[in-house]
């Protein structure tokens, strides 16, 4: 998986693009532990992910928590078997999604 960061102002922009599964999910949990300080608002582009294990659910999970604290999130341009997997584990309540 690849991930890419964008800084503008104290919003944070994500795009994820591949899989998001347990390997690449403490990659993308380490990204984002280590960028969140100053950020109001982090906005997931998830419009390449093609997939997201249970591993990525939480991290995607823990950086809501986060972010409750301190500002807003978003997941922006899931793709629908990316969204289904946020709704049979519904995960879809937690999170603000925008298309």
């Amino acid at each position: 998986m690849e991930i890419k960061k964008e800084l503008n102002g104290s919003t944070m922009n994500v795009k994820l693009i591949g899989r998001l599964d347990a390997v690449t999910a403490r990659d993308l949990d380490r990204e984002i532990n280590n960028s969140l300080g100053g950020v109001k608002e982090l906005v997931f582009d998830l419009a390449e992910l093609s997939y997201v294990a249970s591993a990525g659910l939480r991290v995607l999970f823990v950086a809501q928590k986060k972010m409750n604290k301190q500002g807003s999130m978003k997941l922006r341009n899931v793709r629908p078997e990316v969204k289904q997997i946020f709704e049979v584990t519904r995960f879809i309540d937690f999170f603000t999604i925008e298309s």
